[in-house]
């Protein structure tokens, strides 16, 4: 078991000044993977004084210098990749192939990125007779969710480190050990003291805590809508800045001329990717009524393909496997909706609340399948995370981009269509902050954010680093 019972504040590991903690649960034993601890008020003031008082140093290194801490943070990342994806694996439940892949390759290729970027990035331009120049904004509080946990982390706290911001952090309780890993490694490449801070607890307690310091300059929040309202609430009364990436309920079109031996079981793998806990999700799939039959035939097929698997094991040959969902809440919740969308009259194609056969242990939850989903039913509309895709007929296109459109989120999408540039067209049309065409994999240098109550900012790539920067103009 994972015993940390310090927090990371001025470049030292210091007690909590609370003797409360936290238990971590590995979400496939339902036993205590870690214990961490309950951060305080009194902590986050700590840290944020830290962080205020290394911000001049840390703005004022060259970018040079910058650059080449974080390039040695991605190598350390880099040479702990199995460690990070063991971790993580048994924090949030992903098959262990996919954890080293995703969750530790990606924040690696973050902080990489980050380090050759703000190389080569222009801090200043001439426009008539000003020069306008780009500086850190300042203290950044970064709180982060459990589903992709370091890499939301790598996000954040790559780009605000680029940029020269210094950092309260406060990682989801929930999937904390790998915030703890990266800490070490910022120790260990010499960052100087206070530039990174780390502060675990809860959300209501620490979250709050750092949202409404006076000495925080700006808050980059990830997690649920519901929070980051609260977020804003809390910001809004020291008026400062606050970037959000929140939930979704992200369409995907097929379109009549669609490869469908194609999209479907993509569509099915978008909706599935790490048990559906995946704030972009395709969890709605808009199809023709014309081809509904042949698509709900395919999507099964593609469905019943998943199967749920312990994440340190092995699928059966020619199958994905599909680990458990976080913790005994969230599967409750997803199973909730299961029987939501069954007594709203959907079809249910595969899949259901019950537990899948010959897992006694672990937060399981059976891949499903419904059809004849009316846009308007609850499992149409909110976010489910989890394993449950949505079949959607409509008779128009107008219909189909209208249906897509129709929501509160806008996040994520895809169209596919058997000439791309009509696919183009059409996502054009959609009011979301990414759309994938015909199966466009994902760009982690792309801008990544949403529109309505997705989010406010974007992260990752030249977008991402430019969050963390004020605009200055001197006319001269």
């Amino acid at each position: 078991m994972h015993v940390r019972d310090t927090l990371y504040i001025n470049g030292e590991w210091v007690a909590s000044t609370s003797t409360a903690t936290i238990e971590v649960i590995d979400a496939t034993s339902e036993e205590v993977f870690a214990t961490i601890p309950e951060g305080t008020v009194d902590d986050v003031n700590r840290a944020v004084e830290a962080a205020a008082a290394a911000f001049p140093a840390w703005a004022a290194t060259p970018v040079k210098d910058r650059a080449a801490l974080l390039a040695k943070v991605a190598e350390q990342l880099g040479n702990r990749n199995g460690e990070i994806a063991e971790v993580i694996s048994h924090e949030v439940g992903m098959p262990l192939l996919f954890s080293s892949l995703i969750q530790a390759g990606l924040p690696t290729g973050t902080f990489a990125d980050c380090a050759s970027r703000v190389l080569d990035f222009a801090f200043d331009e001439e426009v008539n007779n000003s020069v306008i120049t780009r500086e850190p904004a300042g203290v950044v509080g970064a709180i982060t969710p459990w589903n992709y946990p370091l890499h939301q982390i790598a996000n954040k706290v790559a780009p605000a480190l680029a940029a020269g911001c210094t950092v309260v952090l406060k990682p989801s309780e929930v999937a904390p050990i790998n915030a703890f890993i990266l800490a070490e490694i910022f120790h260990e490449v010499g960052l100087p003291k206070g530039v990174f801070n780390l502060v675990t607890g809860t959300g209501p307690v620490v979250g709050e805590a750092i949202a409404a310091h006076p000495k925080v300059d700006m808050v980059s929040f990830t997690g649920s809508t519901r929070a980051g309202k609260r977020v804003m609430v809390v910001a809004s009364e020291t008026v400062k800045r606050v970037s959000l990436e929140l939930g979704g309920k992200s369409a995907n079109i097929i379109l009549e001329d669609a490869d469908l031996a194609a999209a479907i079981p993509d569509a099915v793998f978008k909706c599935y990717l790490n048990s559906g806990q995946t704030c972009s999700a395709l969890t709605r799939l808009v199809v023709p009524r014309s081809k509904l039959a042949e698509i709900e035939e395919l999507a099964t097929k593609a469905a019943e393909n998943f199967v749920p698997v312990d994440p340190f094991g092995e699928a059966p040959e020619g199958t994905f496997g599909i680990g458990p969902l976080i913790s005994a809440a969230q599967r409750d919740r997803v199973r909730g909706y299961i029987h939501k969308g069954i007594e709203e009259g959907a079809t249910l194609l595969t899949g259901g609340a019950e537990a899948p056969e010959g897992l006694d242990k672990g937060y399981f939850v059976k891949p499903t399948v419904f059809s004849n989903v009316a846009n308007s039913m609850t499992i149409a509309q909110e976010e489910i995370f989890g394993p449950v895709l949505s079949i959607i007929p409509y008779d128009t296109e107008e219909e189909a981009i209208a249906i897509a459109n129709d929501s509160i989120y806008g996040l994520a999408g895809g169209v596919w269509a058997g000439d791309k540039a009509h696919g183009i067209e059409v996502a054009r049309k959609l009011r979301t902050g990414q759309v994938e065409v015909n199966g466009g994999s994902f760009n982690a240098i792309a801008p990544f954010g949403g529109y309505k109550q997705s989010g406010i900012g974007r992260e990752l790539g030249a977008f991402g680093l430019e969050e963390f920067l004020e605009v200055k103009a001197m006319q001269l």
